[in-house]
């Protein structure tokens, strides 16, 4: 699979404005009412895919990635424990996503040369691919201080032919 790079420019204002989790657009969604709302100490964000007819839909995947911004060391990899689970939504079909716990921060451990400056990089836990599903907005439920971001992924069209062996 490969990324989905050419976005036409309307979809890409879409899929910006979604992404910083403006209140209108996703907010207006007439699916979204059953949806839980953020608890206390949590934050919900809403993603609206952009439209694809049924039968192209399986071409497509969505990756869910939460993080958050942290100050790193820039040297070592780091990320985040924790994990992203499904939650049905109950009498309704649905699922909604929710991140209950964020951490611990898990870092490789080597020293970084003498000066280097500290470099700020938003940090994951592990990432969760879920199926495309344009009719449904995708709601996901976090502690506070976290961000959801999340990429798009594409299959092309032709299937490759393996070769007996």
């Amino acid at each position: 699979m490969h990324t989905n790079r050419s976005v036409p420019t309307s979809q890409l204002a879409l899929l910006l404005a979604l992404s910083l989790n403006l209140p209108g657009a996703a907010a207006e969604h007439p699916e979204l009412k059953p949806f839980p709302v953020a608890g206390e100490g949590q934050e919900r964000y809403v993603i609206v895919l952009p439209h694809k007819e049924r039968g192209e839909e399986g071409s497509f995947k969505v990756d869910l990635v939460v993080g958050k911004l942290m100050m790193t060391d820039g040297v070592n990899r780091v990320s985040l424990g924790g994990s992203i689970e499904a939650k049905p939504l109950k009498g309704w079909g649905y699922t909604y996503y929710q991140v209950d716990k964020i951490g611990p921060e898990i870092s490789t451990r080597m020293a970084p040369p003498p000066g280097t400056k500290p470099v700020e990089k938003f940090v994951t836990m592990p990432p969760l691919q879920i199926r495309y599903n344009s009719r449904l907005p995708i709601v996901v439920l976090v502690p506070k201080g976290c961000e959801v971001r999340y990429r798009i992924w594409s299959a092309p069209e032709k299937l490759e032919k393996a070769a007996p062996g």
